[in-house]
């Protein structure tokens, strides 16, 4: 995590880690731009998530929040729990900034044999740990700090020997921290971020911890690498696994800003070996809005790999046309490995079933090599309101291009689409609404494999689309914010003789937010 920010100010407010902060109160969660289907917070500033963490029932989501306002500041962790993943309780503070340190990305662990001796009363308790952000002599420092909560995350408790990790750097943060069997021991994965390297410690207490190894630099090396995350991925028919080691970016990343890159590979505890094979390196998202993403701690025995990110972009992050929140998350996705003729991947599956709102609307339609008569447009189309779900695929045949538009009037529309002259898929959104800041208005692409379908799974919300393309082996995740929740699907072709079929269905989404907030 990286706010630009210098010097820690003195200005930031002292407040008490031990006192259990009061829920926010309840406002309105229906402004123009607010999502439906996604996280945000009721008020203020939200950035990375942190945490994230399954115990006693819940599903804990923290993340950087400034409580003082709707730009980055004042940084905190801010709490939601959730039992299914898509409806959250915002709950207040968790961990606070204070005069001395500012509270950046970090992760939540069970302890379950109180390891740490910061457990009370024998019990499994939670321990975080974050990057504090302070300064040494005028010099920014980061550090790695623990705190224990006692009570299910309410409250938490700075640990009295922090810091536990200190390389006395100014840019050294994001420690993914969980239990590592093969090491029998704690297992941290931390960003030297100018450097460009992930470096792996072991502890046996989460206060004391060894360096083992690093890796990096690597693939892309254009701006600072930030929030690494180490997941063991089960593969789609459970004939094997792979480790996944997922860097943030920023600058740099492929499509412009901040980004995320993974490598595929094996891990004995200690190192990790990037794979030979192809697909062992790629982008976990080739959109513009999906930074810092990281799977869930101690899930429930069964429960595949998951996944949630930050919805923004830190090149206009600041400067989106919303309030009183500014920032939300993607969809929690699970995660497995695909394994073919093209090689390795990842594959995501956003978790978005249950709020789909009555049966779904089937969706056949047949493009001719020519376009259709005029008169005609209205029966190559279909109409439904955000948030919306589409699960399509297409029989192209010979076509050279083809996709659809998503329009939400007649001059404003995100065109996603397949091009088989340049062998990727694109989303372009450079027509569906306001150009809201320097370097949003973009088309962003990714490479497409060979053998693989040409299938989509879109989910749209009031300020987002979110595209997984060819079994989900491609994620890709934008903002837009176009003048209307009116959604008009009307799909398009160029080239080849043949005629393209297009067939799926769509639903309705349901709202995560309770109807008294709406």
């Amino acid at each position: 995590m990286n706010i630009s920010a210098g010097p820690l100010l003195i200005l930031i407010l002292c407040c008490s880690i031990a006192t259990a902060q009061p829920a926010v109160q309840s406002i309105a969660r229906d402004q123009p731009f607010r999502p439906q289907v996604h996280y945000s917070p009721e008020r203020n500033w939200m950035n990375d998530p942190n945490g994230l963490v399954f115990f006693e029932g819940e599903y804990h989501l923290f993340y950087q929040y400034n409580p003082q306002g709707i730009v980055p500041g004042h940084i905190s962790w801010g709490h939601a729990v959730s039992t299914d993943l898509l409806h959250w309780k915002e709950l207040g503070v968790a961990i606070p900034d204070t005069p001395q340190e500012m509270v950046f990305t970090g992760s939540v662990v069970v302890d379950t044999r109180n390891t740490s001796g910061l457990c009370e009363g024998g019990k499994p308790c939670l321990i975080a740990i974050y990057t504090a952000h302070g300064e040494s002599g005028g010099t920014p420092l980061e550090t790695q700090e623990i705190a224990s909560s006692q009570d299910r995350g309410r409250t938490w408790k700075r640990f009295t020997g922090n810091p536990v990790l200190d390389l006395h750097m100014s840019n050294f943060r994001d420690p993914g921290v969980s239990w590592n069997a093969e090491a029998k021991a704690w297992l941290m994965v931390v960003s030297l971020p100018n450097e460009h390297q992930v470096v792996f410690y072991t502890s046996p207490d989460l206060k004391q911890w060894t360096e083992q190894s690093r890796l990096g630099p690597s693939a892309f090396t254009a701006g600072q690498w930030e929030c690494p995350n180490l997941l063991h991925i089960p593969s789609a028919n459970q004939a094997d696994s792979t480790w996944v080691l997922k860097v943030g970016i920023n600058p740099g990343a492929l499509q412009g800003g901040s980004g995320e890159q993974y490598f595929l590979g094996s891990f004995d505890g200690r190192h990790f070996t990037q794979s030979s094979d192809p697909g062992s390196h790629g982008w976990s998202d080739y959109g513009k809005d999906s930074y810092c993403a990281i799977g869930y701690n101690n899930l429930p025995s069964g429960e595949k790999p998951t996944l949630i990110g930050w919805m923004n972009n830190w090149q206009y992050a600041s400067k989106l046309p919303t309030s009183p929140w500014r920032g939300q998350m993607t969809l929690p996705r699970r995660v497995t490995l695909i394994r073919d003729p093209a090689g390795l991947a990842l594959s995501q599956a956003p978790i978005v079933a249950p709020l789909r709102h009555g049966r779904s609307t089937p969706i056949q339609f047949t493009l001719p090599p020519r376009p259709s008569q005029e008169g005609h447009e209205e029966e190559m189309s279909m109409s439904t309101q955000s948030p919306a779900e589409f699960e399509l695929r297409f029989q192209p045949g010979d076509a050279q291009s083809f996709g659809l538009r998503l329009s939400s009037d007649p001059e404003h529309w995100t065109e996603i689409g397949f091009d088989r002259k340049t062998s990727h898929l694109y989303v372009d959104r450079t027509h569906a609404g306001d150009d809201v800041a320097p370097d949003f208005l973009a088309r962003t692409a990714a490479p497409l494999a060979k053998g693989r379908p040409f299938d989509l799974h879109i989910i749209v919300d009031r300020n987002s689309v979110e595209v997984f393309a060819q079994q989900g082996t491609i994620a890709m995740t934008n903002l837009v914010f176009p003048k209307s929740n009116a959604i008009k699907l009307r799909p398009f072709r160029d080239g080849g003789k043949q005629p393209i079929r297009l067939s799926g269905q769509a639903w309705r989404l349901n709202s995560v937010w309770p109807a008294e907030s709406k």
